[in-house]
């Protein structure tokens, strides 16, 4: 993260923790504005393979002053999943890493929300090929670009962490991509009032 991007996180922050809310409050997906990032290694060279998922739909709510009564359900689109390769796309989707004829979402829903520093660590559970695994992802919320402080119609959510894809099942071609797929998830929310 960028000195200029980390300073905007913090002075979001900030702004949010000195602007009491009531209550929870729902947000709305800006699906076309959001996506899944993810990353993997290729080869024994330092090559690296990334792609985007898109966001199908995502329930949130989102408590400021008790961040625990937030909550996080997110589906995601494996079946339109892309790569910077034609060919590890096509392999990706096939039988034996996303199936994404038998499986073509990816699913989360959080069972937990807890303050981290300036961010949160959210936990919950994802389910990937039809295997459900508990995982943890570190959470930021930005205000989007061209809002004023204490703003928080529209929000930016930053999810980000790592899993195992063989422990879901995913386990093609371990003798050329690595089993620890990154991800960095981002969610554009518009408050739903």
């Amino acid at each position: 993260m960028t000195p200029r991007r980390l300073t905007a996180a913090l002075a979001a922050l900030v702004a949010f923790s000195l602007t009491a809310a009531a209550a929870p409050v729902s947000y709305a997906l800006q699906a076309d504005r959001s996506v899944v990032a993810f990353e993997t290694d290729y080869g024994d060279q330092g090559l690296k393979i990334r792609g985007r998922m898109p966001v199908l739909k995502a329930d949130l709510v989102l408590d400021f002053d008790a961040v625990a009564n937030s909550s996080v359900t997110v589906s995601v689109d494996a079946a339109g999943s892309t790569t910077s390769n034609p060919l590890a796309t096509e392999a990706m989707l096939g039988r034996t890493v996303l199936d994404t004829r038998a499986y073509p979402t990816i699913d989360f829903q959080s069972t937990g929300v807890r303050r981290n520093g300036d961010g949160a660590k959210v936990t919950g559970n994802l389910t990937v090929r039809g295997v459900t695994r508990p995982v943890t992802f570190d959470a930021v919320i930005y205000r989007q670009k061209g809002t004023e402080a204490g703003d928080r119609s529209n929000l930016s959510i930053l999810l980000t962490g790592a899993i195992s894809r063989s422990a879901f099942g995913a386990s093609g071609f371990a003798d050329l991509v690595g089993d620890e797929v990154r991800l960095r998830i981002l969610a554009r929310i518009t408050r739903a009032d």
